[in-house]
């Protein structure tokens, strides 16, 4: 049986600072999911600490592949998760105060989901030299710290293969949630994996929040938006690394005919809330984060925690590309020749446009 719990908003009474009780107040979102506890695992179990990305568990991609992998763990291990979401009007006081509540209320492992915590590891997780951290997404320096990261480029690069295959108008487009370099990365790989199957095809490419704005991550209306346009203009193949953005963005697809969306992260196929539209979802660039998280998790609770930066590529399916709806299997075979050339070295992937 799992159990699932919220950090309560009200952290440790304190009148001592204001900043406090501006962290507090943002340690949970409106749309955190959270599910009602059972029985829990053994009493003894491990607890794992969860601090998501912006839109949380139930966003349909990037945080509900990390609550995925902590699950797995969970059921397996026993004990309890407890989750925090962050706000797009996180400070970096917020996600400091997110991550030591953590480590204060005795989680362990307790695990960032996102590259905007990596100030925040780096130095909470000097704090609790005695807890393991998790950091998705970025790589800082800890001897307690355990660093997930991705080759996205390299799943990204199969999505445009897949793109330039399938597209019927030599137009396809790429939006991103915000540019940044992890995004990037994303364009990047789609770009090349396009031009290197047809350089005719043209890529529009558009982000939707820029710098310190994480609102391109959790803005459906945005995604929406921004791939209607790209539909108005030509396009008929869309792929979206905007987290719960690329919601919208799959469901502006859905309404033309002849028209594919590429999702992100997790199988969107297979996600219950994207079901009235998965047969417009040609396949998804999945990224195993649960994978990473379930890894630590498993380290902590064999007494060995994992540390330093463990790279999930496209070699040791750490990346992917889906194939639930059987809508690539005409083009399978090409798609496996791109993955053997890059597994082997053949192809590089850029991983800036």
């Amino acid at each position: 049986m799992r159990r699932v719990a919220k950090l309560s908003a009200a952290c440790i009474a304190t009148a001592a600072l204001a900043v406090t009780a501006t962290a507090c107040g943002s340690t949970s979102s409106d749309n955190n999911a959270s599910s009602s506890s059972s029985s829990g695992g053994a009493k003894g179990g491990i607890k794992i600490g969860l601090a998501y990305d912006v839109g949380g568990r139930g966003d349909r991609s990037f945080n509900d592949s990390a609550a995925r992998g902590a699950d797995k763990a969970e059921k397996e291990f026993g004990g309890s998760i407890k989750e925090l979401t962050a706000k797009t009007s996180d400070t970096p006081a917020d996600r400091e105060q997110r991550l030591t509540d953590l480590a204060q209320a005795g989680y362990n492992p307790v695990i960032a989901i996102g590259y905007t915590y990596a100030p925040a590891v780096e130095k909470i997780a000097k704090q609790f030299p005695k807890t393991t951290f998790g950091l998705v997404d970025s790589v800082v320096n800890g001897t307690n710290v355990d660093n997930i990261t991705f080759t996205e480029e390299q799943s990204s690069y199969l999505a445009g293969v897949a793109a330039a295959l399938k597209t019927k108008k030599d137009h396809v487009g790429f939006i991103g949630g915000v540019d940044i370099p992890l995004i990037k990365k994303f364009e990047a790989g789609y770009v090349q994996g396009v031009h290197d199957t047809n350089p005719k095809v043209k890529v529009d490419v558009q982000y939707l929040s820029h710098g310190s704005d994480t609102s391109g991550f959790a803005s459906p209306d945005k995604g929406k938006e921004a791939a209607q346009g790209m539909l108005d203009n030509g396009a008929d193949v869309v792929y979206s690394a905007a987290g719960s953005s690329g919601n919208g963005a799959i469901e502006a697809v859905s309404g033309v005919k002849g028209a594919w969306a590429i999702g992100v992260d997790s199988d969107q196929y297979q996600i219950p809330g994207l079901a009235k539209y998965k047969n417009s979802i040609l396949t998804s660039a999945v990224k195993n984060v649960d994978v990473g998280v379930y890894d630590l998790v498993q380290s902590v609770h064999n007494g060995k925690p994992l540390t330093g930066n463990n790279v999930y590529s496209l070699a040791k399916n750490g990346v992917s590309l889906a194939t639930s709806g059987g809508f690539l299997t005409d083009i399978q075979p090409k798609l496996d020749a791109a993955k053997q050339k890059i597994v082997s070295g053949q192809i590089k992937v850029k991983t800036t446009p």
